[in-house]
């Protein structure tokens, strides 16, 4: 009997409902649904603050003022400082404007698995390709924030959170469906205890984060 937790996300079409020959389609339940809903709609939140804050500081250069966004609470925790870094803009237009169309890819997939669809290995491994390079992106984010800007931004910490989430749960699906090799091990613990990998690569970022700036973050 299958699970309604978030840890056991897979429904397959077997039997009669699949004809012999078609590749194999692969729907969630309710709850990897709604996780992918909660963390996409996180980073969306956060890619258009930060986007909305970005103009500002634009319109204000444009006519010789200075704006401070709301986050910006201290030097270290400072939103205006990594909005106006270059690594803000690496590939030539502002960071936020690619969460944007990413993380409303997420709420779509969300949606879609909600209303019972089923995707095929393609389309998981795809997806799956789309949250590791959000990841690694965000991992070379967290380094330029705590090691080049040396400052932190409460909006964009949100996106790293969210992102670090749905990636490691889309990998645990795709693991657990056979979809990416695995030993049984492996399987047996994601289907148990995949909240465990998020909270601790989560976890580490915070202890860095902590260990970077300590109680400099609240002076």
């Amino acid at each position: 009997m299958s699970k309604t937790t978030v840890n056991d996300v897979s429904t397959t079409e077997s039997g009669p409902e699949r004809a012999a020959g078609t590749a194999r389609t692969v729907g969630g339940s309710r709850a990897f649904a709604l996780l992918l809903l909660i963390t996409g709609a996180a980073g969306l939140l956060a890619a258009w603050v930060i986007t909305i804050d970005k103009n500002k500081i634009l319109e204000a250069k444009a006519v010789g003022k200075t704006f401070t966004p709301g986050c910006s609470v201290n030097p270290i925790v400072s939103c205006g400082s990594v909005m106006e870094s270059k690594q803000a803009a690496v590939f030539g237009f502002p960071n936020p404007m690619l969460g944007l169309v990413c993380y409303g890819i997420v709420i779509c997939v969300g949606m879609s698995l909600l209303t019972g669809t089923r995707f095929p290995r393609w389309y998981w491994l795809t997806f799956n390709f789309g949250t590791l390079f959000g990841v690694c992106f965000v991992t070379w984010l967290q380094f330029e924030s705590l090691y080049r800007i040396n400052a932190l931004c409460l909006w964009c910490s949100l996106a790293w959170a969210a992102t670090i989430t749905m990636f490691w749960y889309v990998t645990s699906f795709n693991v657990r469906n056979d979809f990416l090799p695995a030993p049984g091990w492996l399987k047996r613990f994601l289907a148990e205890f995949t909240w465990v990998v998020p909270v601790t690569h989560c976890g580490v970022i915070a202890m860095l984060i902590l260990t970077r700036w300590g109680s400099q973050l609240w002076a």
